[in-house]
């Protein structure tokens, strides 16, 4: 494949992977003026919940119908599927209308960013990978920052539906320049594990109902917690079973025989419980305890999002020089300090040291998430490429989701008791610390040594060196 093709996936990928990452973020300002259109106050929390559950859900399925019917076929079906919902979406009458519609986008959304990270790590060989997949991540970041701006001024000066309806036009350029520039891919015999990915489907589900349920009362008892919890693990335990018999599971359960996979999957769940459970109770401890406005709160999480991009690129290169652990080890020990200092807020906060904290953690995530992408995509075989990306990427996913709804637990717990703000926000950032220390002992996981060296050494069967 030639470099000028290349080029077009990748341009391509990245618009993708912009509009994903915005559209998880831009609903957000727009929302008080869709409950002035639409009504439905009362439901419109899964406005957000249903694109985060069918999102998630979704992701180990979409890679692992790429490795078996070719990236570009289930790229550009996941690609169209997200822009069907945004159209869907912009054009909603009732609120329920919207939440379907928004679970069909973000049914369509699990699909751009794992497979979007695969496509570039077939593409590219391990010293170029390295530098595309810190230009993915940045795009991610970015995005994300941007997001609540963006929803922001489409909402009052246009209407909250170009929210959605401004997907359109730039998810046809997408598709315009990965239709020719991906190649076919090969499709190979498979028998498609149904049952597999009914389990999983409704496990994931289930697990996701019930945390967020959890998080939102405050326990983890009464049948609106506990019943979805047992269907979960139910589901996930013949789902376990079914995958070890199966000729051709949806999620491989050979590949956490790797090292490498096993140690990322791991790191990815701690780290992202830590980091993205935590995140959404920072505007809460600024605001309500530290008495800023709203803008000053957001401009406190943009050395994070800042911190991460500028990491996402500078630890793509330096994975290749330092290897992975060094760079894993190193970025979970930022995390950790980041939240001894978050656990040690209080009163009288200023802005300078909420966004120097807010750095740290991000320098964190930044020197963590591309390093552990590309040592997945080189440990494990190409025909397995697309699960094992999607993987490490629901496990982070999963981890935030399940950080969440702990903190969220703790938070509303100690209110429930009488205590004040600071002191509920307090245990939540201290939970997140506790949560940080197990992600940074979870990093020695990572095998030591040249990215080079191990590149593929899982692969061929070989030892990989303890450090």
């Amino acid at each position: 494949m030639d470099e000028r093709r290349k080029r077009r996936a990748l341009y391509g990928v990245m618009l993708s992977v912009f509009l994903a990452a915005m559209e998880s973020t831009v609903v957000a300002t727009a929302m008080p003026t869709v409950v002035e259109s639409l009504g439905g106050v009362h439901i419109y929390s899964w406005v957000f919940s249903g694109f985060l559950l069918t999102s998630t859900v979704t992701m180990p399925l979409w890679g692992r119908l790429s490795d078996l019917f070719g990236r570009r076929p289930i790229y550009l079906t996941g690609l169209a599927i997200f822009l069907g919902g945004s159209a869907l979406s912009g054009a909603a009458h009732t609120m329920g209308q919207l939440i379907f519609f928004r679970m069909l986008q973000g049914l369509g959304a699990g699909s751009l960013m794992t497979l979007g990270m695969t496509i570039v790590g077939e593409l590219f060989g391990l010293e170029q990978r390295a530098k595309k997949q810190s230009y993915v991540s940045a795009v991610w970041g970015v995005a994300s920052l941007l997001g609540p701006l963006l929803g922001g001024l489409l909402t009052d000066h246009l209407s909250w539906r170009w929210v959605f309806y401004i997907n359109l036009p730039f998810g046809a350029i997408a598709i315009v320049l990965l239709r020719d520039a991906l190649p076919e891919g090969q499709r190979r015999p498979h028998r498609l594990d149904y049952p597999g990915v009914l389990l999983f489907s409704v496990a994931v589900t289930a697990l996701l109902i019930g945390i967020m349920e959890a998080g939102r009362v405050g326990r983890w008892t009464g049948s609106d917690v506990v019943v979805p919890l047992a269907v979960a693990v139910v589901s996930l335990t013949a789902f376990v079973g079914v995958e070890r018999r199966t000729a051709e599971p949806i999620v491989p359960l050979r590949l956490f025989r790797f090292r490498m996979v096993t140690a990322a999957s791991l790191n990815g769940l701690l780290s992202g419980m830590a980091m993205f459970g935590a995140i959404s109770f920072v505007p809460l401890f600024l605001q309500h305890v530290g008495g800023m406005s709203a803008t000053a709160a957001g401009f406190v999480l943009m050395p994070f999002v800042l911190g991460w991009v500028a990491m996402s690129i500078i630890s793509a290169r330096l994975a290749l020089r330092l290897g992975y652990r060094v760079l894993v080890v190193s970025g979970m020990a930022c995390l950790a300090v980041a939240f001894v200092l978050l656990a040690r807020w209080a009163p009288g906060l200023t802005q300078a040291v909420a966004m120097r904290d807010a750095l740290l953690g991000g320098i964190g995530m930044g020197l963590t998430f591309v390093p552990m992408l590309i040592a997945v995509q080189s440990a494990v075989p190409r025909a397995d490429l697309g699960a094992a990306t999607s993987m490490t990427q629901f496990c982070r996913t999963i981890g935030g989701a399940v950080g969440l709804s702990v903190m969220g637990a703790v938070m509303t717990r100690r209110l429930a008791g009488g205590a004040p703000m600071a002191d509920a926000l307090h245990a939540v950032f201290t939970v997140g610390l506790v949560i940080s220390v197990m992600a940074f002992v979870s990093a020695f996981l990572v095998p030591g040594g040249r990215a080079q060296d191990l590149a593929g050494a899982e692969m061929r069967g070989e030892p990989t060196r303890a450090g």
